[in-house]
């Protein structure tokens, strides 16, 4: 067994199901959706993406961009979040401010969907 596969894989898994339960949920019901949720996915996907660097394959590529993409949609997520909270003011976050910030998060779990299916594909590829 590989180790860093392992740890690849782990964060590629943890990152789209940290997203997903953030996601889940009411579109534009606060209570539904934990900030700290949404910083747990921020970092864990920022980590998949530092360690996706190394592979110089197209599937590796491929795996880069779908992290950017999703680092992108929750790194936009939590801009908007603490726009609305601190500069409007809005606590807890209104409705229509609340569904852009599920919105965002829910483009970067099809990415990390992408990314998953790309990493089974891979394994299921792979020959000993």
């Amino acid at each position: 067994m590989n180790f860093e596969k392992v740890i690849f894989g782990f964060f590629i898994l943890l990152a789209a199901t940290l997203n997903f339960g953030f996601f889940i949920g009411a579109l534009d019901n606060p209570a539904l959706h934990d900030i700290y949720e949404l910083f747990a996915a921020i970092v864990v996907s920022l980590i998949a993406t530092m360690l996706k660097f190394g592979d110089r394959t197209q599937i590796g590529a491929i795996h880069l961009a779908t992290s950017l993409v999703a680092d992108l949609q929750l790194l936009a997520a939590a801009l908007v979040w603490g726009y609305s909270a601190h500069i409007l003011g809005s606590d807890p976050l209104a409705p229509a401010q609340m569904a852009r910030v599920v919105s965002l998060s829910g483009g970067a779990f099809l990415a990390n969907a992408v990314s998953v299916t790309i990493l089974i594909a891979e394994t299921i590829m792979q020959r000993r």
